[in-house]
């Protein structure tokens, strides 16, 4: 088989799965489980694995709700990542039911030709992508041991070549004073709410001096008990983004100099845990990235250069992935133009008839672009090549 041959037969082989395909988008998004609480989805989907014929494995790489299944005995492995946890009171907001049911269509095309192609592909569970970390823990698992590159789509109100990745730490901010009585003998207190008060004051100065790509952002998540007690215990989340791993090390320490100036003003003291894992920006694989792109046009869709009037920023635990092997992360219209990720608009949206169009033109673009690289002479190694310059670029 050729490869427009392999490429038709992908196709019909998502074509014919469309149904099922679709039910399995739409139970996980009737369905919306938190990180690592996703075990309807992950039943579900190694049940149509197995069903299919994939050999699957169930609970893997330390995760109750990883799975990862294999197909093909020889050739490049490419790895196709499955997401399918949602966000807390809106559910499938950023639609990671999509993305599970196109990377399993992608899947399933692919491991039906793999034998015939000379390829491999491995289908991978990923939990917890909205903050738990799920592939990070995934790739110290060594889940991307022998995966020649990884993909994804994922769903918004445009399609786009990716989503402007940011790397991103966590920060818990623990103040601790002493408490006194607020009206009889204040000045034996110590005001942790202070502290942390005074710290997120000198973070919003901070963000004046930072550069326009780099965000941070904070709540209170504790701030005493009574007003009549001085607080001796205060706690703020802190998020801190840049575009890079390397940079954000430089901001983090600006940032911890806020809220420790806070807690000394006050005269508190101040933990700061680093919640685990952090998530890395992604490197970018233009000569990957082409691929998809054209595969998408063939489908009638025009994969836009993000740009000021349309893009996607955030962060996602892909971009670990893409130091590791050379990755993918498109963005796939699902959504009328506009309409943001995360909110209960798009959550709407996800289950809906441009929901179900991406899955199934996301499917078969992963697909087709797997076949380009199992296929096309001497093309993933130029992508492999591309992607290491890129990494040591970025260190």
């Amino acid at each position: 088989m050729d490869l427009d041959a392999v490429k038709h037969r992908m196709a019909e082989e998502i074509d014919r799965r469309a149904d099922l395909l679709l039910d399995v988008s739409h139970r996980i998004h009737a369905n919306p489980e938190l990180n690592f609480e996703e075990r309807h989805a992950h039943d579900l989907l190694c049940d149509v694995l197995e069903d299919q014929g994939i050999a699957t494995e169930r609970r893997s790489h330390g995760l109750d709700t990883a799975f990862v299944g294999h197909a093909g005995t020889g050739g490049p492995n490419i790895a196709v990542c499955l997401e399918y946890d949602a966000l807390p009171g809106i559910g499938h907001a950023c639609g990671h039911n999509i993305i599970a049911a196109a990377g399993l269509g992608a899947g399933l095309a692919a491991a039906a030709v793999a034998d015939v192609c000379e390829g491999r592909v491995t289908i991978l569970g990923t939990p917890a992508e909205e903050g738990g970390g799920g592939k990070v823990l995934q790739i110290r698992a060594g889940a991307f041991e022998g995966v020649d590159a990884a993909m994804m789509v994922h769903p918004s109100g445009a399609d786009l070549r990716g989503m402007d990745t940011v790397a991103i730490h966590r920060c818990l901010a623990t103040y601790r004073g002493e408490s006194a009585h607020a009206a009889a003998a204040p000045e034996r207190g110590r005001n942790a709410l202070d502290a942390a008060v005074l710290g997120y004051v000198n973070v919003a100065a901070l963000r004046q001096h930072i550069d326009p790509n780099e965000r941070i952002h904070g709540v209170f998540t504790d701030g005493g008990e009574k007003p009549n007690i001085v607080p001796s215990r205060a706690q703020a989340e802190w998020y801190v983004r840049s575009p890079t791993v390397a940079r954000l090390q430089a901001l983090k320490a600006r940032v911890v100099a806020c809220l420790e100036a806070g807690a000394a003003a006050a005269g508190c003291e101040v933990e700061l845990d680093w919640l685990e894992p952090p998530y890395a920006d992604m490197v970018p694989v233009e000569t990957y990235c082409d691929l998809y792109a054209a595969n998408a046009a063939a489908l009638g869709r025009d994969v836009r250069v993000p740009d000021e009037t349309c893009c996607v920023v955030g962060s996602t635990d892909m971009g670990d992935v893409s130091y590791v092997v050379p990755s993918i992360h498109p963005m796939i219209q699902a959504a009328d133009p506009g309409t943001a990720i995360h909110t209960e608009a798009f959550a709407g949206f996800a289950a809906g008839p441009l929901g179900d169009a991406a899955v199934l033109d996301g499917a078969k673009a992963l697909a087709w672009t797997v076949a380009d690289l199992w296929m096309q002479p001497g093309l993933l190694d130029a992508i492999t090549a591309e992607h290491r310059e890129q990494v040591a670029a970025r260190r």
